[in-house]
């Protein structure tokens, strides 16, 4: 514990609590759990003050024991927890933002329950879960999940590419393999 904080075996009990022993009745239900979850258990703080550079993506297991994290971990650890929790993979991605009111760059988690049909955005800037319309706030730039990168045309479509952009997502995915050895 001297690691990652006194309370770091308490927010990983209940974090596995939450998806071990989770009987939603609709990926809805799950969405407002682990959205909730995440958003109140969770401190936000800039990477440099967490991980002491400026830019690192923490693994779900680091950002939950260490209880803090930037835009980046909240998303991610999200993504990662609904996979647990069995929302299909093609449902969920990462979408890189412009949070316009901070004009700078962001992360959230999008959720689409049939292809064509508008995201909700589970954002660690607003608890509420939303539909993509009603983020004026938020401009999409690009978009990803296990298996594809897509860049922002029109809010929600875009095309399928490979892109050196997701070089901190593929450390990020090695780092997760390697912990399960």
């Amino acid at each position: 514990t001297d690691k990652w904080g006194k309370d770091a075996r308490t927010r990983l009990m209940s974090w596995e609590a939450m998806v071990r022993l989770d009987k939603s009745n609709s990926d809805r239900e799950k969405l407002e759990k682990v959205n909730a979850f995440m958003n109140k258990t969770m401190t936000y703080a800039e990477d440099i003050n967490v991980w002491g550079v400026s830019d690192y993506w923490a693994t779900p297991l680091e950002f939950v024991a260490r209880g803090a994290g930037d835009c980046e971990e909240y998303a991610i650890a999200k993504y990662f927890t609904l996979k647990a929790m069995g929302i299909a993979d093609d449902k969920i991605n990462i979408a890189y933002v412009k949070a316009m009111q901070l004009n700078r760059s962001h992360m959230v988690l999008t959720y689409v329950d049939k292809p064509g049909n508008e995201p909700l955005i589970l954002d660690n800037l607003d608890n509420a879960i939303r539909p993509a319309s009603e983020r004026h706030d938020l401009e999409p730039i690009f978009s990803f999940n296990g298996t594809n990168l897509w860049m922002a045309q029109l809010r929600g479509q875009g095309e399928g590419t490979n892109s050196s952009r997701l070089r901190p997502w593929r450390d990020l995915l090695k780092r997760i393999s390697e912990n399960k050895k």
